[in-house]
């Protein structure tokens, strides 16, 4: 398990200071077992609460903000979803020297889908389209805009962003033939439709398993409104060739959503691979190289 810093930004967040934050706002839990829960996410510390909570610490500032969506929307967009979600239980304040508000969550059981294994990847895919067809059918009255990362948004709002990565990357891919397949990714017409719920982090890290199927999604804070074609990429991202028509057939999507998520696909492994390392998020890292390969690209 990599202790190198993921982001120059990042405090350090660990149990003593979860402890010692119970013990100051919550001290009913105080002396619950406290374990670490890896792999680290990216942008939040997660450690189990007993048996059933979880604490959730944003380890940037920048993530803060997500959290609090988190805390506002999930109790009004589970009842509507077939899958679960996380269900915030309570708010803390900053406290102990840490300067960020944080929560705690109904614990769900199940592991990532890069751990467990799915038995069934049809059902998957039809338990994948089902959540999905019921997020973008919730009302959007008053939802919040696009998040930092622009998910959602036109594949254009990322061009300066892809250019950049492919540039860093260097020879580590073929960057005049990725460059193309970007350059393809943008001519495709922009969605026409209206808004809709978006969880826009649907890779293999945030369904859970459980006894080979899904059962659960987590981590919602780029939750918001726009194009759906940052989900509809989920079906690169986790099922295999043989089950993507299922769900593209299920969901209904048409051709250029399918491309434009193909798009997403690229847009995120590119910046997967050029941010991370092995050493800074071995998780990450091996994701961005495999969606490479799922769209027929090398990252040496």
């Amino acid at each position: 398990m990599s202790t190198v810093r993921m982001h120059a930004d990042e405090v350090d967040v660990d149990a003593s200071l979860v402890r010692g934050l119970l013990a100051e706002q919550f001290p009913e839990w105080a002396d619950l077992p406290i374990e670490a829960v890896f792999p680290r996410g990216t942008d939040n510390r997660l450690f189990r609460l007993g048996d059933d909570m979880v604490v959730r610490l944003p380890c940037r500032a920048g993530t803060v903000s997500t959290l609090v969506k988190e805390r506002e929307w999930l109790p009004r967009l589970g009842p509507h979803l077939p899958l679960a979600v996380p269900v915030p239980l309570a708010l803390g304040e900053p406290g102990d020297g840490y300067a960020f508000t944080w929560s705690i969550y109904r614990w769900l059981d199940g592991e990532n889908a890069i751990d467990a294994p799915i038995a069934d990847f049809e059902q998957a895919a039809d338990d994948l389209a089902g959540f999905l067809v019921a997020l973008e059918q919730i009302d959007t009255s008053g939802a919040p805009p696009l998040g930092r990362t622009s998910r959602g948004a036109p594949l254009a709002a990322l061009d300066p962003a892809v250019r950049g990565w492919i540039e860093s990357l260097g020879a580590a891919i073929d960057g005049a033939t990725v460059a193309t397949a970007w350059e393809e990714a943008l001519e495709v017409p922009e969605w026409e439709g209206p808004p809709v719920w978006v969880h826009a982090d649907l890779d293999a890290r945030n369904p859970l398993v459980r006894n080979g199927r899904l059962v659960a999604v987590v981590d919602f804070g780029t939750l918001g409104v726009g194009d759906p074609a940052c989900d509809v990429a989920v079906a690169l991202k986790v099922l295999p060739p043989n089950a993507r028509e299922r769900f593209r057939n299920a969901l209904a999507v048409d051709g250029a959503t399918w491309a434009r998520a193909r798009g997403w696909v690229l847009c995120q492994a590119l910046g997967a691979a050029a941010y991370y390392t092995p050493e800074t998020n071995a998780v990450l890292y091996a994701e961005g190289r495999r969606w490479l390969g799922e769209l027929g690209f090398e990252l040496r």
